[in-house]
């Protein structure tokens, strides 16, 4: 039986992204379609190589084929990642993607959106870094229970010095926690602040990444600035929790990323403390702080509204 690419592509029409709503074809996810007889050979090339869905749309494919197609077609899928390099020149070369936490408001839980963010990037499959831009309240080292970690050194070819990022649960981490003491005070004014985070990204051996993911302090301060005006960022995730005196500051820290000289993409909002649910009632949702905060100010400024995260008793 001879197959044509016509055919096979009229059957992956049937094939739908689920967060994009349309077909695989019209989204040229289909590469390097190759047939022989009956053997059928491409890449499904996926927005990020993080996909949760990829192991679903690679079956979905291969059922459309044999339904569509031919029920005994032998055929063979390539997983592969759409991840575009930032068209900006930028000393991170190697760094595909740069992500920034943000939060108006402290104590909102944004270090520990950004760690999860990269723990789960990582473990998908993507290659991933995490600075902690927080320069006067660093908190990826307790995150990662790395409070006593000291970065190395190496000399690169050109013999410049660069550091050398800790590594746990295959990110490569950077917090300027890791050259303090513990419980001591980082009283910089703006600009020396600002210099330490610059410092952490471009003298940093971060070799080849996917995703740099940056942990902001909170506000709309120096520190913002100097990144969003230094760097080619990607994105932005704003969190945020349901009370008004947080959604109040994570709406001026979202608006700072519409501001010209800045424009940033802003890739949705996470609600964090959503709700609490005891031990012993797991079903059940209290809503102490407020309910649809977050999803309020996501359709105020027209971005995606990424979810909402518990205070689950453990």
């Amino acid at each position: 039986m001879q197959i044509s690419p016509e055919q096979v592509l009229d059957a992956l029409k049937n094939v739908e992204d689920p967060d994009l709503k349309k077909d695989l074809v019209t989204l040229n996810m289909i590469k390097d379609l190759h047939i022989v007889d009956t053997r059928i050979n491409f890449t499904l090339e996926l927005t990020t190589p993080a996909c949760p869905m990829k192991d679903m749309l690679k079956n979905a494919c291969t059922n459309a084929i044999k339904h569509f197609v031919y029920a005994e077609a032998e055929i063979n899928i390539n997983v592969t990642s759409r991840v575009t390099q930032p068209t900006n020149s930028s000393s991170l070369d190697n760094i595909k993607n740069i992500i920034l936490v943000s939060s108006g408001k402290g104590g909102v839980g944004k270090s520990t959106v950004a760690s999860n963010l990269a723990v789960t990037l990582a473990k998908d499959g993507a290659k991933v870094g995490l600075i902690d831009a927080d320069i006067y309240g660093p908190s990826v080292p307790t995150m990662f229970d790395l409070v006593d970690a000291k970065p190395g050194a190496v000399e690169t070819a050109d013999g410049k010095t660069k550091i050398i990022p800790i590594e746990k649960y295959g990110i490569k981490l950077l917090s300027l926690g890791f050259f303090a003491d513990p419980g001591q005070p980082v009283p910089w004014r703006g600009p020396m602040a600002s210099n330490a985070v610059k410092q952490l990204f471009n003298d940093t051996n971060w070799g080849e990444l996917d995703y740099l993911i940056v942990d902001l302090p909170p506000g709309t301060g120096d520190i913002h600035i100097t990144i969003t005006q230094s760097f080619p960022i990607s994105g932005a995730v704003v969190v945020t929790t349901p009370q008004q005196v947080a959604l109040a500051d994570t709406h001026k820290g979202l608006a700072m990323f519409r501001m010209p000289g800045i424009n940033i993409p802003v890739l949705g909002v996470i609600e964090n403390m959503s709700y609490f649910t005891p031990a012993e009632l797991p079903d059940n949702k209290y809503y102490i702080f407020g309910n649809g905060g977050g999803r309020k100010l996501a359709e105020r400024f027209d971005v995606p509204f990424l979810g909402e995260i518990p205070i689950i008793q453990s």
